[in-house]
């Protein structure tokens, strides 16, 4: 690091520079809200027609190409990305600080990475901790106050290419995915049209299981016992098993019902994010944590890839949404519902054909998910390296 500097980043940046105004007289604003956009990745930006529509109090904050976008509020959550593409009359919320570098001293992809890293977000979040806000926040001074080394501009261009390449493919998976899963519920709604079925309880081709335990166990590092977390469970059906969270024999031992994930096995949350499934991938062999229930095939039925896709469907969705008990404060999907969900139910032959149209469609998904779990882990152990300047990019061509 001979030739890296160090600066404080208020320096060789500027925060919140441009605000929308009443002068501006926009008739629509596309709008991006704080929980809209997790590790670069946008989910949806709404359109508010001024005219007919309330404006939100918290559109206000203008960005230009390679801005960077950071949460105020729980760093920790990770709602932050680099604006790429500006669709008209783009506005952000206030919850963001919006980072406008002078490319003359930084590049933008650069300082996104590297303000990413876990140790800056870790750092971030412990300030919002000490707020005297309702939510953990930090305001855009804490941002300004970083102090962090650079390295001249050509060096700071060859390791954001080498991390954004990275997460462009990783990026590009994504998008396959969605696009796969389009597909998967085109077929099924294909067959539902076409073919005669009988809505039936999901215990008949599935045993639902569920495991009881009073507490979170304690977290052992050092035990080969992982246990299921709600992250784990991401919105387009794949566990992912790359978060790990191990716990000791004993504590697992204790529990008066258990039950271990494998293949195939699909897990569904009973509370929080009612309703969210995943299918487990090959070669899992994994603890199932709290709130949660395991369905898995009866061995007669050989059709894990339409039991997921049917999990998926709006079908079952609105099923799920029917069987939750509003009751409570946060709402929970009693386990002796799920059992009782109807599903279409079709002839063994139809079964059978609709699985041979699924199954190829899940196990690409199944790989692209695994390879994003394998860029992660390598965007993961590079990151900090690069940013310290442990790893020579010197003969990197760009």
């Amino acid at each position: 690091m001979e030739n890296w500097k160090t600066i404080r980043l208020g320096n060789a940046c500027s925060v919140n520079s441009s605000s929308y105004s009443q002068k501006d007289n926009w008739s629509f604003i596309n709008y991006l809200d704080t929980g809209n956009i997790t590790d670069n990745r946008i989910d949806v930006i709404q359109y508010i027609d001024i005219k007919k529509d309330k404006f939100p109090s918290r559109a206000k904050r203008k960005v230009k190409e390679n801005s960077i976008v950071y949460s105020t509020v729980r760093p920790n959550q990770r709602h932050f990305g680099i604006i790429k593409s500006i669709p008209e009359n783009f506005l952000v919320s206030t919850g963001f600080a919006v980072i406008d570098v002078n490319s003359d001293v930084l590049n933008a992809d650069f300082l996104y990475h590297l303000l990413t890293q876990s140790s800056v977000v870790e750092g971030l979040h412990a300030i919002a901790e000490q707020s005297t806000s309702a939510y953990p926040s930090i305001k855009p001074s804490d941002i300004e106050d970083l102090t962090i080394e650079i390295p001249d501009l050509s060096t700071q261009d060859k390791i954001a290419s080498i991390l954004t390449m990275i997460d462009n493919k990783m990026m590009l998976n994504s998008e396959i995915n969605e696009n796969l899963e389009q597909q998967a519920q085109t077929i099924l709604k294909e067959y539902m049209d076409k073919y005669h079925y009988t809505l039936m309880p999901l215990s008949i081709i599935a045993e639902v299981i569920d495991c009881l335990h009073s507490k979170k166990p304690e977290k052992d590092n050092d035990s080969n016992r992982q246990l299921l977390q709600l992250e784990n469970i991401k919105d387009n059906g794949f566990l992912d098993l790359s978060y790990q969270f191990m716990i000791s024999e004993s504590d697992y031992n204790n529990w008066t019902r258990k039950c271990e994930i494998h293949e195939g096995d699909c897990v569904i949350t009973n509370v929080g994010r009612i309703g969210a499934v995943a299918q487990a991938p090959r070669d899992t062999n994994v603890a199932m944590g709290r709130n949660m229930t395991c369905i898995r095939l009866k061995p007669k039925y050989r059709i894990p890839a339409f039991l997921i896709t049917i999990l998926l469907s709006e079908h079952m969705k609105r099923e799920i949404r029917y069987n939750t008990d509003e009751g409570t404060i946060m709402g929970a999907l009693n386990v002796k519902n799920i059992p009782k969900l109807q599903f279409p139910f079709f002839e063994e032959n139809v079964f059978y054909e609709l699985e041979s149209l699924l199954s190829p469609i899940r196990k690409q998904f199944e790989e692209n998910s695994l390879q994003n779990q394998r860029l992660a882990a390598l965007r993961d152990t590079l990151l900090p390296k690069l940013m310290n300047g442990e790893i020579d990019v010197s003969a990197v061509r760009i």
